[in-house]
């Protein structure tokens, strides 16, 4: 039986997730460990009404560069030339990395709840992207527990053509998010907070 858990450890795990940059190739982990991570939060993060819209695709090893290599194909195209040497070391930096975890909502899930419960048609594409988002985040924690680094990433929609090409990905899939994950090799960068008493009110207590 695991040991159990408390708010406060769940709170640690959150203040230690960072964005990491640049990334290696090096796995702290296996990689059927990370796919039994994701599975399981892929199982386990909610959703609206139990519709579980939320789609994953894992890439490492050459089919992670092959995502990157699309995006700066793709980028190469728009980013105007004095402005490319930015783009072309975020990029790298990127590929450089083990993984990345692509993040779809299937539209036609999305699409049926709005026709089976027409009150909350406008709310469901908002919904899904919570629990997306949701899905994102929980990921992010998860494998910076694992000793992983990580950054998101968002490259959609300029790639999704392209990605559901190459993958041969369903037409319904519409791509939210990139996380790339991989070994550290710097430490996060200082963060800078807004005054709580900014941002929190309480009432009763």
């Amino acid at each position: 039986m695991a040991a159990p858990a408390n708010a406060q450890s769940l709170i640690e795990l959150l203040k230690n997730r960072r964005s990491y940059y640049p990334l290696s190739k090096e796995l702290a982990i296996s990689k059927e460990r990370i796919q039994e991570i994701v599975k399981d939060a892929l199982l386990h993060v909610p959703s609206s009404f139990n519709s579980q819209s939320n789609r994953v695709v894992v890439l490492f090893g050459d089919e992670h560069d092959k995502f990157w290599d699309i995006t700066i194909e793709t980028l190469k195209a728009i980013v105007p030339e004095d402005k490319w040497e930015h783009t072309a070391q975020r990029t790298s930096w990127f590929k450089g990395a083990a993984g990345t975890i692509l993040f779809f909502e299937d539209q036609t899930v999305v699409e049926s709840m709005q026709k089976n419960v027409p009150l909350y048609a406008d709310k469901f594409p908002i919904w899904a992207l919570q629990s997306d988002a949701m899905l994102q985040h929980t990921l992010w924690v998860a494998l910076e527990a694992e000793g992983l680094g990580a950054n998101l990433q968002h490259y959609n929609p300029l790639v999704d053509e392209k990605v559901a090409a190459q993958w041969s990905l369903p037409a319904n899939w519409k791509l939210n998010a990139q996380l790339v994950f991989g070994g550290k090799t710097a430490e996060a960068g200082a963060k800078e907070y807004m005054p709580i008493e900014d941002r929190y009110k309480v009432f009763g207590a």
